[in-house]
């Protein structure tokens, strides 16, 4: 993607797990980015990019907290010089348990990190979008948006959220040259999904509904980011890829 080289982007939760797979995939075609995450590790991950010769930045931040998020915008921002071409939403949490037993205040929780603190940042790298009249929004969303999943209610309803958002983001900002789309990722070998590696009855359930039989590793799902991010993806707005080894196809 040679037309990618020099760019510049912001991705939320890229300190680790599928976003830190798209920033190295990212990186490794010449983009300049700044990681806004909440990892106690972002510092240290940060240097090891550095070291591998990638232009990266860090800010730390809780996107929970939405009053904050203009200020961590503007110091994510200038740490680009003032420059943004693509912003990837991949910050999400989840608190896997049955609905009956997740209280209330961590459903608005995850809410308000998957959804609110997405839609606020869309919003804010628009505005700079505009003034050049192009740029490239991609929003992590997941397969659970389309069947629920299990155990994942409050994950489930913000990632269908998610999906819904991209879509009418696209329609009101397409006209003004910016793509927003969404890419939903399958079943990963990931942190996230630590209580599903750790119970062999699920995980072998899940694994006999994927088609190409495994969970995806965190750099399968990078190419994707890396085509949307680019000038070969100019005509596609508010779609919504599955990166699923075939999953919703099953």
């Amino acid at each position: 993607m040679k037309d990618l080289s020099g760019k510049k982007a912001i991705v939320t939760g890229g300190a680790q797990g599928l976003g830190l797979a798209m920033v190295e995939g990212l990186s490794e075609n010449g983009l300049e980015i700044c990681i806004v995450d909440i990892s106690p590790k972002l510092a240290q991950v940060v240097e090891g990019l550095k070291n591998k010769g990638y232009k990266v930045e860090g800010v730390s931040a809780d996107l929970s907290e939405q009053s904050r998020l203009p200020e961590v915008f503007k110091e994510a921002l200038s740490s680009l010089d003032n420059e943004i071409d693509i912003l990837v939403n991949s910050a999400g949490i989840h608190h896997p348990m049955p609905a009956m037993e997740l209280p209330a205040e961590s459903f608005q929780k995850i809410l308000d990190v998957n959804v609110t603190a997405m839609f606020q940042l869309c919003r804010l790298a628009a505005n700079e979008m505009k003034k050049r009249g192009k740029g490239k929004i991609i929003n992590i969303a997941s397969v659970l948006g389309t069947f629920g999943g299990f155990n994942a209610s409050a994950y489930s309803a913000s990632k269908g959220a998610v999906v819904q958002l991209t879509k009418s983001l696209s329609n009101e900002w397409a006209a003004a040259g910016i793509n927003v789309n969404a890419v939903a990722p399958g079943y990963y070998e990931t942190e996230l999904n630590r209580h599903i590696l750790g119970d062999k009855e699920r995980y072998d359930s899940l694994v006999s509904r994927i088609p190409m039989g495994r969970f995806g590793q965190p750099q399968e799902l990078a190419g994707i980011v890396e085509f949307l991010s680019s000038d070969k993806s100019n005509y596609i707005s508010g779609a919504v890829i599955p990166v699923d080894g075939g999953f919703l196809g099953r």
